[in-house]
């Protein structure tokens, strides 16, 4: 429904455009269009009489209303010995039936709203999303409601909820990338709860009573705040949503952060997997969201490895040497703790000594010698001008900005992120590579013939741990 509206708003602007725009030879590069303009629209806040924030926004655009509901309970709240816990609680809240509806009814009464819900469960939120027609905006926020205060948490449907998240994770060994990913988080948060991912044995020990003792610890107002934009004034928005939620009121647990105790974890871990390619994870300790250096770090990253076939990474080893089909880097941003550096590639097992190597070369060239002054305009206005892209709708930029404020980003964010990244020099791309990337002390990750890696890492001189697929399971 989203990509519609959006289709929607592109056919309208095309149509919007005088003939006359396309000059007189009517080619593309003769296009004289205005200077692109963007202003963030802050969503009007109001609070329900319970204390639970409120983001609203009217949108006329469609006679249509979304609402999207964030709790602070996420991945961070379940215990080591049972992740998964928070997945199958978000799952469940939608299958479970809730308040005067059984599983079977509540999906009947949802069918016939023709709603689009959602629940996900994040590291550290569990988000509800549900959209529908305007004049069934009562109905849908009973149904929401009721899934959030009194979920049912169906026996049968927990069954097969659990069921499938076990199946889920077997299959798991046949994706090295996910392979990857957790044995990477599991080396650079050890110890901590962001360390954990779902496994056969954690998932198992889930029971429903489990479920519920989490939603009753963590679901409550104090922890929930609500974004509502769509065809309906405020003054209604606010009826219906106190109608909804205004008489909840249960105390409950603000979840616990733990700080992160960074630990060097450098090294090799080696999976075996007898297939012809090999999946190459690199990652570090990264930054968090209020590093003034966010920004240089940002563009460096574009130019390294995050600006598609533009990168210096793909450049090198997919377009220059035919090594790799994709090959990139991304810098995830902590939101309340440092996120992490990942570089990653899939090569031919005979191949990875040299991809890895490429890899380290690239990240140690960045630092050392000056970037040229066309990669840093191309990374700069990518970034500026995708960043006008990352909101195609109202109720995406109103989540947004209760992100925002969830998570304590400085107030002007949004606002001065483009002269942020424009403002960012040659010299700032050269010192935050040599800050922030230390190819020699990242862990290194290889999943795929382990006869051949270990030949290949031999003379790397790292320590070296040797993983089966089925231990990580």
């Amino acid at each position: 429904m989203k990509h519609c509206r959006f289709l929607i708003w592109i056919l309208l602007l095309v149509t919007a455009w005088p003939l006359t725009a396309l000059g007189a030879a009517g080619r593309p590069d003769d296009l004289e269009l205005p200077e692109l303009k963007f202003a963030i629209e802050y969503p009007e806040m109001f609070q329900l009489s319970n204390g639970i924030q409120v983001y609203y926004r009217q949108d006329a655009e469609l006679p249509l209303v979304d609402v999207t509901v964030v709790v602070e309970s996420g991945k961070i709240t379940a215990p080591p010995q049972k992740a998964g816990l928070a997945e199958l609680v978000a799952d469940n809240l939608k299958k479970g039936g809730a308040g005067t509806w059984d599983a079977a009814a509540f999906d009947t009464a949802l069918d016939a709203l023709a709603a689009s819900l959602k629940v996900t469960a994040g590291t550290y939120t569990t988000r509800s999303s549900l959209s529908l027609l305007k004049e069934d905006v009562r109905p849908g926020l009973a149904l929401l409601a009721a899934m959030l205060r009194q979920p049912h948490f169906d026996a049968e449907r927990f069954e097969i909820s659990r069921n499938q998240m076990l199946e889920g994770i077997r299959r798991k060994a046949d994706h090295g990338a996910a392979l990857a990913q957790q044995i990477l988080m599991s080396r650079l948060y050890a110890g901590h709860p962001l360390a954990e991912s779902p496994t056969l044995h954690s998932v198992a020990a889930i029971s429903r009573e489990d479920l519920q003792a989490n939603h009753q610890r963590y679901f409550g107002p104090s922890n929930t705040r609500i974004v509502f934009t769509g065809d309906v004034d405020k003054d209604t928005a606010k009826a219906l949503l106190e109608e909804a939620f205004g008489d909840w009121h249960h105390d409950s647990v603000t979840p616990d952060v733990p700080p992160l105790q960074p630990q060097v974890q450098a090294g090799v871990v080696l999976v075996d997997r007898p297939v012809p390619q090999t999946t190459i994870l690199l990652g570090e300790l990264a930054i968090e969201k209020n590093n003034p250096d966010l920004y240089a770090v940002q563009v460096m990253n574009y130019i390294l490895g995050g600006g598609g076939f533009s990168s210096r990474l793909m450049r090198e080893i997919r377009s220059n040497r035919g090594l790799a089909y994709s090959v990139y880097s991304y810098f995830s941003v902590g939101r309340r703790l440092p996120g992490v550096f990942i570089s990653a590639a899939e090569t031919k097992n005979a191949s990875v000594g040299e991809v890895v190597g490429l890899m380290h070369k690239e990240m140690e060239r960045i630092g050392r010698e000056a970037i040229s002054v066309a990669e840093l305009e191309q990374a700069k206005q990518s970034l500026i001008n995708s960043f006008v892209f990352a909101f195609d709708n109202r109720h995406a930029l109103a989540t947004r900005i209760l992100d925002q404020e969830l998570f304590g980003y400085p107030e002007d964010y949004l606002d001065r992120y483009r002269q942020r990244i424009a403002a960012v020099t040659i010299d700032d791309v050269q010192r935050v590579a040599r800050g922030y990337l230390h190819p020699e002390q990242q862990v290194t990750v290889l999943i795929g013939d382990i006869e051949v890696l270990r030949d290949t890492v031999k003379s790397w001189n790292v320590p070296v741990t040797e993983r089966r697929v089925e231990d990580l399971l």
